[in-house]
């Protein structure tokens, strides 16, 4: 009943075929990416609370982008080139930024044994954010998903896009936990294998470097 009342809700609200809404955005971030990888990393090299942290700071980017969403600033972004392939170049030379820092980074040696330095869980969260938002695709892509599930009379009505985009906050969130709940228990494993966590963290690395890569070179 309560199900009922909540959509009944988010049709007044303006939303239109809202379970079709739910599947297909849990299709789109079950689906591997940037978020997932970044989520996965953290997890499995530093443990589950870097990957809670890491993941927070995902929601928290899928927040921002549906305020920009919501107050038409994506807007710019899909209609302006220059304001696309700057945020374009940002999003990818950060990424690139974080591979070649993990890559070179220098391990700790503790009784001929080497171990992952684990970094302070707020620049975790704090890059886990910048990931998120310096994505131009992930704005462009709320921006035209979005107006597909809100009626015509409120596609300029902010609060159709905020409720929308809480709920698809709230599934990455959900999604997210569950993986780093099942990579972390890696973590223990990874601690007795050290070397393994080494080079775990040079090939994820590699994959941060690659898709910044990908960003650099995508259009719009």
């Amino acid at each position: 009943m309560n199900a009922e009342i909540i959509y009944s809700y988010f049709c007044v609200m303006g939303i239109i075929n809202f379970s079709t809404f739910l599947i297909t955005s849990l299709l789109f971030i079950m689906s591997p990416g940037i978020d997932t990888m970044f989520v996965l990393n953290k997890s499995i090299a530093q443990g589950k609370k870097a990957g809670i942290y890491a993941t927070l700071g995902i929601s928290t980017g899928v927040l921002v982008h549906t305020t920009l969403a919501a107050f038409g600033l994506s807007l710019i972004l899909s209609q302006s080139a220059i304001a696309f392939s700057f945020m374009k170049y940002a999003g990818a030379a950060y990424l690139v930024y974080l591979g070649v820092t993990k890559f070179f980074s220098k391990d700790a040696i503790t009784n001929q044994d080497v171990r992952v330095v684990s970094e302070p869980v707020r620049k975790t969260y704090l890059s886990a954010v910048l990931t998120n938002i310096l994505n131009p695709k992930v704005a462009i892509f709320f921006l035209a998903f979005f107006p597909q599930f809100i009626q015509t009379a409120y596609i300029h009505n902010a609060l159709p896009f905020v409720l929308l985009g809480v709920t698809y906050a709230l599934m990455s969130l959900l999604w997210f936990m569950m993986l780093t709940f099942f990579a972390g228990s890696l973590s223990t494993q990874l601690k007795q294998r050290p070397t393994f966590g080494v080079w775990l963290n040079k090939f994820s690395a590699i994959v941060f470097v690659l898709m910044g890569i990908k960003i650099a070179f995508t259009k719009r």
